[in-house]
């Protein structure tokens, strides 16, 4: 995973409540054995919708997804993250998470930001009506920022994920960080136990 400090950039504004992981990526994409191409999967199903907001040429190039509450309900895949990532997406905001959807994303580097359900109201308006309008995700701070309408708002982000995201630590990361332990625990290790 790679270390993300910062997310500075424009969003798009998913005005959809209860988006669950297999509208955002759809079943059929799980067949798949590698772990890329999954960003032709995202939201396939109402981009066929001409009138979808991620067909909108205004906001073409954003890096970050404004949605309705409960955004990323639903069964536990990874691939939803994949899918969100690998279409240029680095955060979403939202008023409230699926709990297993913000634990993927932060085990693979998608910043989940919770605001209120008022500030994501007004988030989603603001950007309807000027869709370059310029965010800022300060993981360090935990804080998002939107100076031109004057928005300073911290976001929930405990201390263990905040440090996952600053130094890029997925799961074998943060055991590779034990590393030397690991190492003696094993050299000390009874030769009767089974070999790795």
């Amino acid at each position: 995973m790679r270390a993300v400090q910062v997310v500075t950039g424009q969003a798009v504004p998913l005005d959809r409540s209860d988006v669950d992981t297999d509208q955002i990526i759809p079943s059929d994409w799980l067949k798949q054995v590698e772990r890329t191409g999954f960003e032709k999967g995202l939201f396939s199903e109402w981009r066929d919708d001409p009138n979808f907001v991620m067909n909108d040429e205004r906001f073409a190039g954003a890096n970050i997804i404004i949605a309705g509450p409960n955004f990323g309900v639903g069964s536990s895949r990874e691939h939803a993250v994949w899918a969100i990532q690998q279409s240029g997406f680095e955060a979403v905001i939202t008023p409230r998470f699926g709990d297993i959807f913000r634990n993927n994303s932060t085990k693979n580097g998608l910043v989940p930001v919770v605001v209120s359900a008022q500030l994501g109201q007004r988030l989603l308006a603001e950007v309807e009506q000027d869709p370059t309008l310029e965010f800022t995700i300060d993981v360090e701070r935990a804080l998002l920022e939107v100076p031109a309408i004057g928005i300073s708002e911290p976001f929930p982000l405990d201390e263990a994920t905040r440090e996952r995201f600053l130094k890029g630590l997925d799961d074998i990361g943060l055991s590779l960080k034990h590393a030397a332990a690991i190492d003696s625990f094993e050299a000390a290790r009874p030769s009767w136990m089974p070999a790795t």
